[in-house]
């Protein structure tokens, strides 16, 4: 979706967002409950064994909690496993960057395969995010991104998702430009999500973490 081409009457009246996602929205909240039920079943084991690892091989604890902007722009506390030191952002807060130094060798390893993304399965669980959807941001970065990003606050119309349209599609952000081309296909899956495309993003997702494409 060209920001450049995109007006307000446009995303408020066309077809999309609110109109007709009934059916959709149940059924997505389904998929989201059997499925991240099941993932925790079945990856539990890994979780602990990992979360092991990233406790001895750096201090501080296994797991990471962040506050994240939700649906309608409500925060929430995502849980990751910790892959950087505890002290990554003592500066602030920051972009992540390709061979991130404030990476730990294990969170090096979990961030390639995706391991450390699987306890979000939890948040999933309870309501707060979607299997798919656009990348739940940090609050920080929300603020000066809407300021400065046309429509920025349009994504928060669905709910994040631990994959999603535009994570599998662009690689990485790491700049307000790179967000702001992540955000034309945040916007596209905000306005024409359905249950086919969801399926048709977890087979993308399967890729992407076949061949760990775009991981930092």
């Amino acid at each position: 979706m060209d920001l450049d081409t995109v007006n307000p009457s446009w995303l408020i009246f066309s077809d999309g967002f609110s109109s007709g996602r009934a059916v959709s929205s149940v059924a997505k909240r389904l998929f989201d409950v059997a499925a991240s039920s099941l993932l925790l079943l079945f990856t539990l084991p890994l979780i602990a064994i990992f979360a092991v690892l990233v406790k001895l091989d750096s201090q501080g604890p296994a797991f990471f909690r962040q506050q994240r902007m939700g649906l309608y722009g409500q925060p929430f506390q995502l849980i990751k496993l910790r892959s950087m030191h505890v002290d990554a952002e003592a500066d602030g807060a920051q972009w992540a960057s390709r061979d991130d130094p404030r990476v730990t060798r294990v969170g090096r390893f979990i961030r390639k395969v995706r391991i450390d993304e699987l306890p979000q399965a939890w948040s999933v669980l309870k309501g707060q995010m979607s299997f798919v959807g656009p990348r739940p941001e940090r609050p920080e970065f929300v603020a000066d991104l809407e300021d400065k990003l046309p429509y920025y606050a349009e994504r928060h119309m669905v709910k994040p998702g631990i994959t999603g349209w535009a994570q599998v599609n662009y690689p990485y952000g790491a700049s307000i430009e790179d967000s702001r081309h992540k955000l034309e296909y945040d916007l596209y899956y905000a306005k024409n999500y359905t249950p086919f495309l969801d399926l048709l993003i977890i087979l993308q997702t399967l890729r992407v973490v076949l061949w760990r494409e775009g991981a930092r």
